[in-house]
């Protein structure tokens, strides 16, 4: 069994969703009831530029989509995976060959020679963490049952 710990350190987890920009989600689907479309329509949402990584698909998001992380043509900060943990040691070279700053696994994404890529090469890596998950507790979006309600209140709606 892998520890995980040093991949899900809170501070690391902090210092990169607020030093992201821009973020390359690999498997992003254009299926909207898959947990990465949920993911990017979200963090386009809170300000994020998302840039879909599919070679399935032209567009996602209203993004275009690229086949590969070599293909984009800006700076990506944070590389998010939705693939098969078997993907991740190819996935991890494409994330310092084009110098992002971090690599974040999804819940399930867990590979140690992926990881170990991405570190070698100075990359942060995150692993099995949500990337939506964390910006929600970490950003103060998260309300204790799960969402944020924007009231400040005892009295729940309709028991007054």
């Amino acid at each position: 069994m892998t520890d995980l710990g040093h991949y899900q350190d809170p501070l690391t987890i902090q210092r990169v969703l607020h030093s992201a920009r821009t973020i390359a989600i690999v498997g992003l689907s254009n299926n909207e009831l898959r947990a990465s479309y949920f993911v990017g329509y979200y963090l386009k949402r809170h300000g994020y530029r998302v840039i879909p990584v599919n070679p399935r698909e032209k567009q996602i998001l209203g993004e275009t989509c690229y086949a590969s992380l070599l293909d984009v043509p800006v700076p990506v900060d944070l590389v998010n995976v939705f693939r098969a943990p078997d993907a991740l040691p190819g996935i991890a070279r494409e994330t310092v060959a084009i110098h992002a700053g971090a690599l974040w696994c999804q819940f399930g994404v867990i590979n140690e020679e992926g990881a170990r890529i991405a570190a070698d090469g100075g990359a942060t890596v995150i692993m099995d963490r949500c990337l939506k998950v964390e910006h929600a507790r970490y950003v103060g979006r998260m309300h204790w049952l799960g969402f944020n309600t924007q009231r400040i209140t005892s009295v729940r709606a309709g028991l007054q």
